[in-house]
């Protein structure tokens, strides 16, 4: 599998969710790979778990597209024909299956927490959540309407912080990769996004305050691989799946 990089996969996300709702033929046999849409942060593994996946099924190209779970629950009411969806947390997933785009029910695989993160070599010298209130520092959140934007503002609540917010980012990728640039001081991301990037340090956040992300997975009415995306999500939810993911620091369900 050749799949783009974290930074590549903040950039094309959007671009191949578009090309994929344009498909002109869904349906015809080979005319398309199969096509996961996941959660921002889970690109990585996501990546991974799509190259093992086809190493074990040969023939079967795997391409994953990566953005904001909301951006993507979007793209599947609008009918884009994917395959297979993976939110990052169930509100989004709820909306596919109340409007009836779930095949398969829902199914929990990981969880996450979240993590401050900031430039390595920390120069803004941040120590915790409470220099997010701090006006001389660039502070960044994911944009209120994502899960990490939510999650990350539930933090800040559950602490007391009126935090001074410069960015709101469209989704994890482009937050942490501002993060990584030193574009920033710090922002709230997931811990796997921490653990999976060498340009960032973490700090952890207590756990009192924390917020805990549940990720379901479903195999889409609009799949036009139904039994290879079911397969897939199997192989997600086996044993060599769990490992990838906790790999990336993801937690078990």
């Amino acid at each position: 599998m050749h799949g783009p990089t974290r930074s590549a996969i903040a950039v094309l996300g959007a671009l191949l969710v578009t090309a994929a709702a344009c498909t002109d033929d869904p349906g015809a046999p080979g005319s398309q790979p199969l096509l996961v849409f996941a959660a921002g942060s889970l690109s990585a593994a996501f990546e991974e778990l799509g190259a093992a996946y086809e190493a074990a099924h040969p023939g079967v190209d795997v391409q994953v597209s990566s953005a904001a779970s909301s951006f993507l629950r979007e793209q599947i009411l609008e009918g884009a024909p994917a395959d297979v969806y993976a939110s990052a947390d169930p509100e989004n997933m709820e909306q596919v299956t109340e409007a009836g785009m779930a095949r398969t029910d829902p199914v929990v695989f990981v969880r996450n927490v979240m993590e401050i993160a900031v430039p390595a070599g920390n120069p803004g010298r941040v120590t915790g959540l409470a220099d997010f209130a701090d006006p001389n520092l660039l502070i960044g959140l994911c944009a209120p309407q994502v899960p990490c934007g939510i999650f990350g503002r539930a933090v800040l609540e559950a602490a007391g912080i009126e935090a001074s917010i410069d960015t709101s980012e469209p989704n994890v990728l482009f937050l942490i990769t501002k993060i990584e640039a030193g574009e920033l001081d710090a922002g709230l991301v997931y811990a796997t996004d921490v653990a999976s990037s060498e340009l960032v340090e973490g700090i952890a956040i207590p756990p009192e305050w924390n917020v805990e992300a549940e990720y379901p997975i479903a195999v889409l009415t609009g799949a036009a691989h139904p039994d290879e995306a079911a397969a897939f999500v199997a192989f997600v939810l086996s044993d060599s799946g769990r490992s990838i993911l906790t790999g990336y620091g993801f937690l078990a369900p």
